[in-house]
């Protein structure tokens, strides 16, 4: 088993039956890789029994959890990557959306054999190999390799695309992707219930209750983690002061910044930042 970190994406190669199986939900897109076990998968409201050489791809802050038949064999890997920074450092200008899977499809479940399998899981291994180095080049390697396993799932999702092949998802969860999309958009600017009211077209309280029905949290909660999670970036790829970046990812005093970044990750931006500057250089 091993458990790479390749800031600002993750790579948790051939990962064994975790302490706990919870529902949960992260804002990050998730690439889900099945290599043995006997397990069903819950993903929203749909469930898959899943066989070696499946793959899933899930949108941000789809609810999903494993659900283990056999508690003795689990095997799968995982990638989790920020859409953002997909798209400002890696995704290409030559290729179309390379996201396009992840925002057209939501979540995906693919079923992969041959050559198709072969290719995925050799792509999974060189990701794991480059981040358990700790040069400079095995990071930007392991960038490129992930741009040839997005170009390898957006060759898998093709005919699905073509045929749009939407994952049915209720009505109640559709408005909730809405209102993560949103956010995402406008995560930086001030945000209220008014706001989000106006934008959607759809009354505040109903988006409130199903947005805590579906992702177990609030939308507050969600907003305030995904401005940390920018400020993080920030912190990392740049030299900006912290009170620049406060600012920068939608906090208006820089106090609340600091309580807010100190509470969700354990520690103050200035020591997330000199932890991660080796990584980053």
């Amino acid at each position: 088993m091993t458990v790479v970190q390749a800031k600002p994406f993750t790579v948790s190669y051939l990962t064994s039956i975790p302490s706990k199986l919870v529902y949960h939900t992260h804002y990050q897109y998730e690439i889900y890789y099945f290599h043995e076990g006997q397990v069903s998968y819950l993903i929203n409201d749909r469930i898959y029994k899943l066989a070696p050489g499946d793959l899933i791809l899930m949108h941000g802050m789809t609810l999903h959890k494993a659900l283990l038949e056999k508690q003795d064999v689990y095997k799968r890997s995982i990638i989790h990557f920020d859409p953002l920074y997909f798209e400002k450092h890696i995704q290409p200008s030559y290729t179309s959306n390379l996201l396009a899977p992840f925002t057209q499809l939501k979540n995906i479940h693919l079923s992969l054999s041959g050559e198709a399998r072969e290719e995925c899981e050799a792509l999974l291994t060189k990701l794991a190999q480059l981040g358990q180095r700790t040069d400079v080049y095995a990071y930007q390697k392991s960038h490129a390799v992930l741009l040839e396993f997005m170009l390898f799932l957006n060759e898998q999702c093709q005919q699905p695309m073509d045929n749009e092949q939407m994952s049915n998802t209720s009505t109640k969860q559709h408005h909730v992707q809405n209102i993560i999309t949103y956010i995402e958009q406008h995560y930086a600017k001030e945000l209220t219930l008014d706001h989000l009211q106006h934008a959607l077209h759809l009354n505040k309280y109903y988006l409130s209750k199903s947005f805590k029905e579906v992702t177990r949290t609030t939308i507050f909660q969600y907003l305030l983690e995904r401005r940390i999670y920018a400020a993080k970036l920030l912190l990392v790829d740049s030299q900006a002061k912290i009170t620049d970046i406060s600012l920068e990812v939608g906090f208006k005093h820089l106090a609340h910044f600091s309580r807010a970044f100190k509470q969700i990750t354990g520690v103050t931006a200035e020591q997330y930042r000199r932890q991660n500057q080796m990584l980053s250089s």
